[in-house]
C-alpha cells in the first residue's frame, strides 16, 4: 500500500464516522413543543401549503438549498465502470465540495441501473425533492441523452458536470491564454483529442466563446473525425471535418491549440514543436496528461500549459464551476442551466484571473504568489471571491434568460450575503 492510498483510506473511515457527509438538523427538537412543531400536528401546515403551490416548498422545506448528486458508476473518474455503490465516495466527494465553497446541501444518490430510460424514470420521479440535479460519471453517449431529457421533462436545473465542468473551466483558460498571447479567438486553429462526454462539451462551449466550428478538428480513438466516417453518433457528427487531415500528429502542425482529453502520452515533443507560435496545450487526461509538464515546457518555451492537476500550474479544476453555477440557479429558483448562464460563468473566471489576488489564496497554497499571465490563467478554487463574480454573473444570466422564478432586485446586496454566508469557511 503506497502512501496515498494509505492516507486517502484512512481519510474516509477515521473518527468513526465512515464517509465524508452527515445530515444535520437546522431547527431545535428539545422540547415536546418543538417535537409537535417539527413533525406531527405542526407538520400538516406546511404540507397543507405546499398543496395548495407547490412554490411553498422553497419556502417551508430544504428545497432551495438541496441538490442531487446522481451517478451510475459507469465512467467513475479515470476508473471506468465501477458500480453504482464503488460511485459513492466521488458522490460524497461532490457533496463536501458543494457545501464548503457554496454552502448547498447536498444528497448522494446512486443508482444501479444502466439502462439509460429507466434511469431517466427514476431521476425523474425523485426530483420533485430537490432544488438541482448534479449528474456525474455516467458513461457517454447515454449521459447525452439522460441530460436531454431530463432538462426538457423536468423544472429544475440538471447539469452534467463531467460535459459541462471541464468545458466551462477551460472556456476561461482559452479565452485568458488567447489574449495573452494576443491571438484572436476567431481565428485559433482548436484541436480537440478525445470525442467523450467533456470533449463534446468543450467544442461546443469553445464555439460559444467565438472560436469557429470549422476551426476545430475533433479526434476519438480512430482518429479524425470527418464527415462521411462510418459509425459516427449524432455528437460526434456534429463536428466531423471536412478536412483530409486523418491522425492527430497531422491535425496539430500548425494548431494554435490542443485541447487533450483522452489518454496518456499521445502527444509528442515532436507534434507539440509541429504547432503554431505560443501553443496553448490544454493536457487533461488524468492523472496522466497527453504530455508530461516537464516534457511539454522542455520542448517549447512560448508554451501556455495546463493540466488536470493541482501539482503544476494552470489546474483545469471542475469546483471552479459546479458549486458556484449551483448558487446562483438556486438563488434565482432557476428552471435549468441555459447555454447563458455557462457562459456567463466562463467570463466570471476569466475576468476574475486578471484581478489581484488576495493574500488569503497565497495562504492556501503554501505561500506560493500568483498573478495574471502564462502560469495563471484561470483563478484558484480557494480564492473566497469565485462565488462573488460567478454566483452573480450566473443568476443575473438565468433572470436575462427568462428561466429564474425568483428575481434579484439588488445584486450589491445579493453580493453582501454571499460573502456573510460563506464566511464562516474562510474564518
Amino acid at each position: 500500500m503506497d502512501d496515498l492510498e494509505k492516507r486517502a483510506l484512512s481519510y474516509h473511515e477515521a473518527d468513526g464516522r465512515p464517509g465524508k457527509l452527515s445530515v444535520v438538523a437546522t431547527k431545535p427538537c428539545k422540547s415536546a413543543d418543538d417535537l409537535s412543531l417539527a413533525y406531527t400536528p405542526g407538520v400538516a401546515k406546511p404540507v397543507l401549503k405546499i398543496e395548495e403551490d407547490i412554490d411553498n416548498a422553497y419556502r417551508y422545506t430544504n428545497k432551495g438549498n438541496l441538490v442531487a448528486v446522481i451517478s451510475n458508476g459507469t465512467a467513475i473518474l479515470g476508473l471506468g465502470d465501477r458500480g453504482a455503490l464503488a460511485s459513492k465516495p466521488v458522490m460524497e466527494g461532490k457533496g463536501v465540495l458543494f457545501k464548503r465553497f457554496a454552502d448547498i446541501d447536498v444528497f448522494d444518490i446512486e443508482i444501479n441501473e444502466k439502462d439509460p430510460d429507466k434511469l431517466i424514470e427514476i431521476i425523474k420521479a425523485i426530483s420533485p425533492t430537490f432544488g438541482g440535479i448534479n449528474l456525474e460519471d455516467i458513461k457517454g453517449p447515454e449521459c447525452f441523452k439522460i441530460e436531454s431529457e431530463l432538462i426538457s421533462s423536468c423544472d429544475i436545473p440538471v447539469f452534467h458536470d463531467d460535459q459541462h465542468g471541464t468545458a466551462i473551466i477551460a472556456s476561461a483558460g482559452l479565452m485568458n491564454a488567447a489574449e495573452i498571447v494576443n491571438k484572436d479567438l476567431s481565428e485559433l486553429k482548436v484541436v480537440v483529442n478525445g470525442a467523450g462526454a467533456a470533449g463534446i462539451s468543450c467544442a461546443r462551449m469553445f464555439a460559444l466563446i467565438g472560436i469557429k466550428k470549422d476551426n476545430i478538428i475533433m479526434l476519438d480513438s480512430k482518429g479524425v473525425i470527418y464527415r462521411g466516417r462510418e459509425g459516427l453518433t449524432k455528437e460526434k457528427a456534429e463536428f466531423a471535418s471536412s478536412s483530409s487531415l486523418r491522425s492527430l500528429k497531422e491535425a496539430v502542425e500548425g494548431a494554435d491549440v490542443f485541447m487533450g482529453l483522452s489518454k496518456p502520452n499521445v502527444l509528442t515533443k515532436d507534434m507539440l514543436k509541429s504547432m503554431n507560435r505560443d501553443a496553448i496545450v490544454f493536457a487533461m487526461a488524468n492523472p496522466d496528461p497527453e504530455i508530461t509538464y516537464e516534457d511539454a515546457i522542455s520542448a517549447r518555451k512560448d508554451i501556455i500549459m495546463a493540466t488536470g492537476r493541482s501539482d503544476y500550474p494552470n489546474q483545469i479544476n471542475n469546483v471552479l464551476g459546479f458549486p458556484f453555477i449551483f448558487r446562483g440557479a438556486l438563488d434565482v429558483r432557476a428552471k435549468q442551466i441555459t447555454e447563458k448562464m455557462k457562459l456567463a460563468a466562463a467570463k466570471a473566471l476569466s475576468d476574475l484571473a486578471k484581478e489581484d489576488v488576495p493574500e488569503i489564496v497565497s495562504k492556501a497554497y503554501g505561500g506560493e504568489k500568483f498573478s495574471f499571465g502564462r502560469s495563471y490563467i484561470v483563478p484558484k478554487p480557494f480564492d473566497p471571491r469565485v462565488i462573488e463574480y460567478e454566483s452573480v454573473a450566473v443568476a443575473k444570466a438565468a433572470i436575462e434568460d427568462g428561466v429564474a422564478r425568483s428575481e434579484i432586485q439588488d445584486f450589491d446586496e445579493y453580493k453582501a450575503s454571499l460573502r456573510k454566508r460563506m464566511e464562516k469557511y474562510w474564518a
